[in-house]
């Protein structure tokens, strides 16, 4: 009996006890503190602690501060990964290189090189400072840029990724019909990627709105300034543990909307 062609056989095998107690302990050990943070929350006084003023002021910024870091890296990050999918040029793979580093860095190392780059003494802070007189660190403005740095790698891959795997002959009908590259891009090549910049727009929000290390670092932890969510709850697990795990599942119910806009992508990745 013949299968038809692209379809793979589905081969039941019975799964070795030997792989089986591992990956439950590895769930278990994903699930139970995500289980421990629900099953702890006080969800009598979860509206009366979301309502405190330093709670609702962190929420505040970080929804603001997330928003405004977002815009920001599409103005920035789509072109960049324009360049990176469609312009070969000597040294794309260092480009790339650095493009992907904030993945890895660890985010208060991220803090540390962006305040001595754009510190009231830094390499550039110090030339804006001395013709402005605008210090960036320790301001909502910091917060913005500290958050855009680690969260521009994610919208970069993804629009990359997207432009790659997107047929390129629609891009050449337009130019041999006369379009021009700001407009083909405009009305070819970001309607075919809209998708992706969707995605990596989610993505990056996302990232951005959970950062801590490198916010901490560059723009401090001033209530109402540059206090987020993330800080916020660093702090208040010292006098406030209860406000603490409320705004944790804030955070936590942000991330489960993020997977649940983004399930069709993944499925259809699979």
């Amino acid at each position: 009996m013949s299968t038809r062609p692209g379809r793979r056989r589905s081969v039941r095998t019975r799964a070795p006890i030997a792989l089986l107690i591992p990956a439950w302990v590895g769930l278990a050990f994903l699930v139970l503190p995500l289980v421990g943070l629900v099953a702890r929350t006080p969800w009598g006084s979860i509206g009366e602690r979301l309502a405190d003023p330093a709670v609702f002021a962190a929420l505040r910024l970080s929804l603001f501060t997330a928003t405004v870091a977002t815009v920001a890296c599409l103005v920035f990050g789509v072109p960049l990964a324009w360049l990176l999918a469609r312009v070969p040029f000597r040294g794309r793979r260092i480009v790339r290189a650095f493009v992907t580093v904030p993945l890895v860095l660890p985010p208060v190392v991220g803090g540390v090189a962006l305040f001595l780059a754009l510190g009231r003494r830094g390499l550039v802070g110090s030339f804006i400072y001395e013709h402005t007189g605008f210090s960036l660190p320790f301001t909502t403005a910091g917060v913005i840029v500290a958050e855009a740095f680690v969260a521009m790698p994610f919208l970069v891959i993804s629009v990359e990724g997207a432009l790659r795997a997107a047929d390129t002959r629609f891009e050449e009908a337009a130019a041999t019909l006369g379009a021009g590259g700001w407009t083909t891009f405009r009305r070819v090549t970001l309607p075919l990627v809209a998708p992706g910049v969707a995605a990596g727009a989610v993505l990056c929000w996302a990232r951005a709105l959970g950062e801590f290390g490198a916010t901490i670092t560059f723009a401090g932890n001033f209530p109402g300034r540059t206090q987020t969510m993330p800080l916020a709850v660093y702090l208040a697990m010292e006098t406030d543990p209860a406000a603490a795990i409320v705004l944790s599942l804030v955070l936590l119910v942000v991330c489960v909307a993020i997977l649940a806009l983004l399930r069709e992508r993944w499925v259809g990745a699979l």
